[in-house]
């Protein structure tokens, strides 16, 4: 989506920056996990075919992509790449383009070593906070049976679950921001900072 193209969010955890070329290979080697295909039920792709998606990604006006930075190491270290500071990313895509409230979000913690240390839980909620501001204002989160950790995750977040499939072994979990909501979230992310990215132009597809 080019509407995040050019923003950076800045938690006390994590780092919210645009899905760029510059992240794809490590990406790629991520999605050749079978534990991360299974859980995000995705294919195996090429590298070719990652850059496509990246660049499609980038480009489609339904989907809002972050990749999710470790804060700690990327401000520790200066001069950093953003791809050794991967720890996983972010998305929200429009599912129904009648109802432009509605948003479906996922999210990934590739990296292990940093999973159950609330990374995921902050990324949810910066994005649940910059979306709010577009006019989303329903959100539904599917996920597979299998994984508690993210099931637990969201509920924490306020959103219920409100139906099963057995066909594709998933739970879906829905949450509305009603005005309490949305001042909980506000309270929730009133320590995240939005900045510009880099020098604020796009690259190229």
């Amino acid at each position: 989506m080019r509407l995040n193209q050019n923003t950076l969010l800045l938690g006390k955890k994590v780092v919210l920056v645009p899905y760029t070329s510059e992240h794809v290979p490590r990406y790629h080697e991520w999605m050749k996990s079978e534990e991360l295909q299974r859980l995000t039920a995705s294919e195996p792709l090429t590298l070719e075919q990652e850059y496509a998606m990246q660049c499609s990604w980038q480009e489609d006006a339904d989907k809002c992509t972050f990749i999710v930075l470790d804060a700690e190491k990327w401000q520790a270290q200066p001069g950093a790449t953003e791809e050794s500071c991967m720890v996983g990313d972010v998305n929200l895509f429009l599912t129904d383009l009648e109802d432009l409230t509605l948003g479906e979000i996922e999210v990934m913690i590739a990296e292990p070593s940093c999973r159950g240390k609330g990374l995921g839980t902050e990324a949810v909620l910066a994005m649940l906070s910059y979306v709010t501001t577009l006019g989303l204002t329903k959100f539904e989160a599917k996920i597979g049976q299998g994984n508690e950790p993210s099931i637990r995750m969201f509920q924490k977040l306020h959103f219920e679950q409100v139906a099963t499939s057995s066909v594709f072994q998933e739970v879906t979990l829905r949450l509305t921001v009603s005005e309490s909501e949305h001042q909980w979230l506000l309270e929730q992310t009133s320590h995240v900072e939005e900045k510009p990215y880099r020098d604020g132009s796009a690259e190229p597809c």
